[in-house]
């Protein structure tokens, strides 16, 4: 199990904690549509793009991976944040092993089943906590947390760690995401307050 050990003792700037994490449906509102309402008899995963290896993953398939447990703090750019959360899922790593980006892969596009967006380079998502995560504090994920499968970096703020993911795609060019487009910072550095674009 990884857990994140580093600032342990205090939260990012401008963020308080809460107990739990809000869950979209019920304490958010949506983006693009309200929960997509997605089934594992029917759930693909597609990872395409610039790797030699394309695939198209049913639920079966995804949860054969090698999975670990990670336990982090996860911050909301509306400044709340979630103490030790523990995520089990599947670490970018081994998504990259299955794929084999090419050399021209700098980064990754994560596209969500409410068409939903969001891009970090590939370095930013190395890292032993960044998970495809399906299950939070010992349960599958529930829909308003991303059901089945979502993003986690926990050194990004939320926006970064996109719902429903049903496509990852790996990319020449970082691409702007949804927020993004709308000024929410493209690196959404926790510790660095980085929010907004500037």
């Amino acid at each position: 199990m990884f857990s994140e050990k580093s600032q342990e003792k205090k939260l990012p700037p401008g963020q308080s904690p809460i107990k739990r994490i809000p869950r979209w449906s019920i304490d958010h509102l949506g983006i693009t549509k309200v929960n997509p309402h997605l089934t594992l008899e029917t759930y693909t995963l597609t990872i395409d793009g610039e790797v030699e290896n394309p695939v198209k993953l049913s639920w079966k398939d995804f949860a054969a991976l090698p999975f670990v447990v990670s336990v982090s703090d996860f911050h909301c750019v509306e400044g709340w944040s979630v103490r030790d959360c523990r995520w089990e899922g599947v670490r970018l790593s081994e998504i990259e092993s299955l794929v084999k980006p090419r050399a021209v892969a700098k980064a990754v596009t994560f596209e969500s089943a409410d068409s939903y967006t969001t891009s970090l380079f590939r370095e930013e998502l190395a890292g032993n906590d960044v998970l495809l995560a399906y299950r939070l504090n010992g349960k599958p994920l529930e829909e308003g947390y991303g059901f089945p499968v979502r993003l986690v970096v926990p050194r990004k703020y939320a926006y970064k760690s996109a719902l429903w993911v049903v496509h990852v795609r790996f990319t020449r060019e970082k691409e702007l995401g949804f927020w993004e487009r709308r000024g929410y910072s493209d690196t959404a550095d926790v510790w660095k307050n980085d929010r907004f674009r500037r």
